[in-house]
């Protein structure tokens, strides 16, 4: 998408509006995340936060994850429903993956039970199932771990 911008969150006001953003849409709806709840997460250190405008307007977020045992996990992806459905989404999930291969050989990323078109455009662009976490986060739906890999995180050693 030409008129895609994707640059890092910085101001007060972005992280606002992603906060706002989170709190309209799936899957944080289902999820019950509160704005404060939102706000929060925006500032948890050790992550990398990214914008994605159309002009002025704010339509979408990413969040990426380099610590734990998924290095390289893709923790949180928001596109507005009215921007779905155009390639914003595969563009956003691009820049996450480039940014993550160049430093590691696997993304990592969560799909909700509830959400299925999200887990349909991730299997589209190569995303294989790893397992389901039942009651994971809400009791009722489960979160399915999903893996895109260029290879094990070390090289095989010669026996």
């Amino acid at each position: 998408m030409a008129n895609l911008v994707i640059r890092p969150l910085v101001s007060a006001a972005d992280l606002t509006a992603c906060a706002e953003l989170m709190v309209s849409t799936e899957p944080w709806l289902t999820l019950g995340q509160s704005t404060a709840e939102s706000l929060r997460y925006f500032q948890q250190p050790n992550r990398e936060r990214y914008i994605a405008t159309l002009g002025e307007r704010l339509v979408g977020f990413l969040v990426l994850n380099f610590q734990g045992p998924f290095v390289g996990y893709l923790q949180a992806i928001c596109l507005a429903p009215d921007c779905r459905g155009r390639g914003l989404g595969s563009a956003l999930v691009a820049f996450a993956e480039d940014r993550i291969f160049r430093d590691h050989p696997n993304v990592f990323l969560c799909v909700s039970s509830f959400n299925p078109d999200a887990r349909r455009l991730y299997e589209r662009l190569g995303y294989a199932v790893i397992g389901d976490l039942p009651d994971y986060l809400v009791v009722g739906h489960s979160e399915t771990l999903m893996r895109k890999t260029r290879g094990p995180l070390r090289p095989a050693t010669r026996s």
